[in-house]
């Protein structure tokens, strides 16, 4: 892995501020704010709509011991290591902003929004039409990088960029490249009309940014290698269910495990995502909203075994509040 900057958690900014490490800022047009740790000095850019003045929060205020129970939580939650967390984050997205040399304004980038499936090494597929501008752009020059977001709605969020060549899928290869395509796009019937084919980018490097504006910036690349190497978290796939039910039926449960797992009396609790070692949630707290991890007990070994280890942390949620 290359040009790696460590990185901590990724605390959302939303509303009137954010936690850094010895200051609370609230969101206004802000060139520069330093905040201090220990001798170093970290630099903080952000930038959004002009609202109140910045404010210094004293270190022994309670607003910055919570920061710092936050900090000291995620510094040791257990979770993907970065590029497991890429694979996986790519694999099970379906859309992004592909980047390819412009045939028509040479030397000028072009970009299009495509939809794309990932094959079994993780290399995105596109299902492409000779009449589209990116098509003959890649036909003429094959370079490109293929931008997602993991949510396209949190600037502060993961983003990624896959660096690649664009190459049209062999017939030997058409059958499995299009089942694929189609388990990530069911309605997609124009892949067999005539003038569509499929396009393999075959990565050259992976680049990621999060915590974009915040004082947890975090960013690096990783080669062909290290991203094919990498496995798809296998329990990722059932975010969406398991989330959606939790967040529409259970944000009061949701609310005790964070709490207990965290010590933090966090006032609301959504759960973002999950994997295999734990789930992220987006919480608020004295009108303070920021992302926690919450680490299971255990790794969990498929969709049954996470309903058993959220039934586990709320029961020990609530033998603690009893």
């Amino acid at each position: 892995m290359k040009s790696v900057v460590a990185h901590f958690s990724t605390p959302l900014i939303t509303g009137a501020r954010f936690f850094s490490p010895t200051c609370l800022i609230q969101r206004q047009s802000i060139s520069t704010v330093r905040c201090r740790k220990s001798s170093s000095s970290l630099t903080v850019m952000a930038s959004s709509s002009a609202q109140s003045s910045s404010q210094a929060v004293s270190p022994g205020s309670a607003e910055t011991d919570v920061f710092k129970m936050i900090q000291a939580h995620e510094a040791k939650a257990a979770r993907l290591s970065r590029v497991e967390e890429i694979r996986t984050v790519l694999n099970g997205s379906v859309c992004g902003m592909l980047s390819t040399f412009s045939q028509k304004y040479e030397g000028y980038p072009s970009g299009s929004m495509v939809d794309f499936a990932c094959d079994a090494d993780g290399s995105p597929i596109l299902a492409v039409s000779s009449l589209a501008v990116h098509t003959k752009n890649l036909l003429a020059n094959p370079k490109c990088s293929l931008l997602v977001a993991r949510d396209p709605e949190d600037r502060t969020g993961l983003r990624i960029t896959l660096h690649g060549d664009a190459v049209l899928v062999s017939d030997n290869d058409q059958a499995a490249v299009r089942s694929a395509y189609l388990a990530k796009h069911p309605n997609a019937f124009w892949v067999d009309f005539g003038d569509f084919s499929f396009m393999r980018i075959e990565p050259k490097v992976v680049r990621f940014v999060s915590g974009v504006a915040t004082a947890f910036l975090g960013s690096g690349e990783f080669s062909k290698e290290e991203y094919q190497t990498a496995k798809v978290d296998p329990i990722a796939q059932f975010a969406k269910p398991v989330t959606s039910h939790m967040n529409k039926d259970h944000e009061e449960d949701t609310i005790a495990i964070v709490h207990h797992a965290t010590s933090i009396p966090v006032e609301s609790a959504l759960m973002l995502d999950l994997d295999s070692l734990g789930f992220n949630v987006k919480a608020t707290l004295q009108g303070n909203t920021f992302k926690i991890r919450v680490p299971f007990p255990r790794r969990a070994q498929d969709r049954k075994d996470v309903k058993i280890l959220i039934v586990e942390m709320l029961q020990a949620a609530k033998s603690v509040s009893n």
